[in-house]
């Protein structure tokens, strides 16, 4: 596929489609949204969630005059203090649920890639950016919908809050005007490759952190 003639949005969707489906489709992920595991797993999963975008908000200030990452910084898309309501409420009175908490190795890993390119490479950054972000606003919302379902959460309440973008009213037009954001971005050909590897790249990071929640959470047989 020619990056000359093709939008680079689609380039990044298509290129990017394998690795995508190997992270949707993992087992983990399966047993959750299947009802087959507990709230327990449900919250270990958030915890390193609230890592990753950790590392994507706190790198972003540094780039948002950045001629390539800066346009995708967006205030409404921001998860860390949705996540820690979230958090809160589903530790419940356990106590302050950031002591002792510790990323999972997978997830060490992916927090330090995620940082790494906030701090030297914008191209890089954009790809974490849309692996995640754009995801959230689309099959998020279907983790949403099952946790209320199965866990009992308040519908886009406590639990959930991760999954609610209340700063956008319509989802379709943003991602439409994300992929235009993608599409005018400012760099070569060569350097829209490196962005798509990098796409892989951090899909292959997230599937790693559910192999690890699927070892730390198996199904009894």
């Amino acid at each position: 596929m020619s990056t000359a003639s093709t939008p680079f949005s689609t380039l990044i969707r298509t290129a990017s489609h394998e690795a995508h489906t190997e992270a949707e489709t993992s087992t983990f992920m399966g047993d959750l949204l299947g009802g087959r595991l507990g709230v327990e797993a449900y919250t270990r999963y958030t915890e390193q969630l609230w890592f990753v975008y950790g590392a994507m908000e706190s790198g972003m200030e540094a780039l948002r005059e950045d001629p390539v990452a800066g346009p995708f910084i967006r205030p409404e898309l921001e998860r860390t203090a949705e996540l820690e309501r979230d958090l809160t409420h589903l530790h419940g009175d356990s106590g302050d649920w950031r002591e002792g908490l510790r990323p999972l190795p997978a997830t060490q890993a992916y927090v330090d890639r995620v940082a790494e390119c906030a701090r030297s490479w914008p191209g890089g950054f954009v790809a974490h950016h849309y692996t995640r972000y754009l995801g959230d606003l689309s099959g998020g919302q279907i983790i949403r919908d099952k946790a209320e379902k199965t866990w009992g959460f308040a519908r886009k309440g406590d639990g959930v809050r991760f999954y609610v973008f209340e700063g956008i009213a319509n989802p379709a037009a943003f991602k439409r005007s994300y992929r235009e954001l993608l599409d005018g971005v400012p760099v070569d050909d060569l350097e829209k490759m490196r962005i798509v590897d990098e796409c892989k790249r951090a899909f292959a990071l997230n599937t790693a952190v559910f192999r690890a929640l699927g070892e730390e959470f198996p199904l009894s047989a």
